[in-house]
């Protein structure tokens, strides 16, 4: 018989919390029996906090959604009365909220892209994103980069180009090809600077495309700004020569702007920063700050065509739920009347940027960083002539101590980081405060000191 019982508000304690959890809730990405979940009491703003009222100043937005901080009141408001007035209507009907919200996000979408296909979240958009390309073109095969991440469905794992797929091969893998993507830093094409990168990259990609044949390619799917393996800003160019690539073999170019868009990078989508208009555009977590379950594709016009007498073959019960329809809309609301894209834009130019400026002349340990807006990248490094990593790729175990005893500096200190291999990332809400992102940087200054024990170099 199940142990779970009834318990009132007044009786949630630090403690039930915590061993309700273990007994019950099973973690992703997780050996349940190595994991201790930090019980959470609150969040508001920038910050969130423990039992023990420890606040930490989330320089992770939770897994990068949570763009308008935590517990915005309109938001919240939002929410609470479409609630009061209609919380589920099935995705066949057409409801205001949802009419409202695919609206509002066509609008801030590139031009010539009109349709929105609402999904649950990120991995099943790039499902859909995929499906919608292959019948659009008749073909199967699907490009995607090494060191990319597109999630951990079926479908979106086989997309995925980091060690998070190799537990599920083998998969229907057959139909997805991988390609380096550029990352002038560790180059695999042994560039010396951007414009190598970016020429010897588009040439890669333009190989594979030739060896893997054309005309049995769907798509090239791409994180525009490449999130959790880096936040890997592609070299000028690099955007349009992919877009030119895909419009001289007929094949879809999918942005996977789950992570980078909805101000993220400092505009409404990262695509922006280059004025390039893909087929189709995948979005979640930012466009309405993970406060409802969301994700969706946007699509252009050609492709949504190819639906208009052919039925599209995919649904979800949940497609446009009303409840997450209505916090999107008023999501985009907020970004507009409090400026938020623009607040994302000038913290990374004037906050961030400089001061990891001063920080990678300080501390040895930092081998490059590189971002846009509040999405940074920081390479750590035992060897800056070398560009040893900090830890191995994919380190475990004791490899992975150094990255361990950084992040275990930074949250003492109270400040929540979000690191993936060597690397720690710089993604606050784009509703960070100037001193806000000056109080986590100085954190993170303090933190640094224990990768810089770390390095060998001279």
């Amino acid at each position: 018989m199940s142990s779970v019982q009834n318990v009132s508000q007044s009786e949630v304690t630090r403690d039930w919390v915590y061993e309700t959890d273990r007994k019950h809730v099973f973690h992703s990405w997780s050996a349940q029996a190595h994991i201790s979940p930090l019980p959470i009491a609150g969040a508001k703003g920038s910050y969130f906090w423990d039992y023990d009222n420890k606040k930490f100043l989330d320089f992770s937005s939770q897994l990068v959604n949570v763009n308008l901080g935590h517990q915005h009141p309109k938001m919240i408001e939002a929410i609470q009365k479409q609630a009061a007035d209609l919380v589920y209507i099935g995705p066949g009907f057409a409801h205001a909220a949802r009419s409202e919200a695919a609206q509002l996000i066509a609008s801030v979408a590139p031009e010539g892209m009109n349709k929105v296909f609402f999904t649950n979240g990120g991995a099943d958009a790039n499902e859909h994103a995929v499906r919608m390309a292959r019948h659009h073109t008749g073909r199967m095969k699907v490009l995607s980069a090494y060191r990319s991440y597109h999630g951990a469905t079926g479908g979106a794992i086989t997309l995925t180009g980091e060690p998070r797929r190799w537990a599920v091969e083998p998969t229907a893998a057959a139909a997805t090809v991988h390609f380096w993507g550029p990352y002038a830093y560790r180059s695999a094409f042994h560039a010396e600077n951007e414009a190598q990168e970016c020429e010897r990259a588009l040439k890669h990609l333009r190989d594979t495309v030739v060896v893997e044949g054309p005309e049995r390619i769907a798509a090239i799917i791409m994180e525009t700004v490449v999130g959790t393996n880096g936040i890997l800003v592609p070299p000028q160019g690099y955007l349009a020569g992919v877009r030119a690539l895909c419009d001289e073999f007929g094949i879809m170019m999918i942005c996977d702007e789950v992570m980078a868009g909805f101000g993220r990078c400092g505009e409404w989508f990262a695509i922006n920063h280059w004025n390039v208009t893909p087929d189709l555009i995948t979005f979640a977590k930012g466009a309405n700050s993970g406060y409802v379950p969301l994700g969706g594709v946007i699509l252009s016009d050609a492709v949504a065509k190819t639906f208009d007498e052919t039925p599209y073959p995919g649904g979800l019960t949940y497609s446009g739920h009303l409840l997450a329809c209505a916090s999107a809309a008023a999501s985009i609301k907020i970004f507009k009347e409090e400026n938020i894209i623009d607040n994302a834009r000038r913290i990374g130019q004037e906050v961030i940027a400089p001061r990891l400026q001063e920080l990678a002349a300080k501390h040895p340990s930092i081998g490059e960083y590189r971002g846009l807006g509040v999405f940074w990248g920081i390479d750590l490094v035992r060897d800056r002539d070398t560009r040893e990593p900090l830890v191995p790729f994919n380190a475990k175990g004791a490899d992975a101590k150094p990255m361990v005893e950084f992040a275990s500096a930074c949250r003492e200190a109270g400040l929540w980081p979000f690191v993936h291999f060597n690397r720690t990332h710089i993604a606050p809400p784009c509703t960070v405060t100037a001193d806000e992102a000056e109080q986590g940087l100085d954190i993170l200054d303090q933190a640094l000191v224990v990768a810089d024990r770390y390095y060998t170099g001279k």
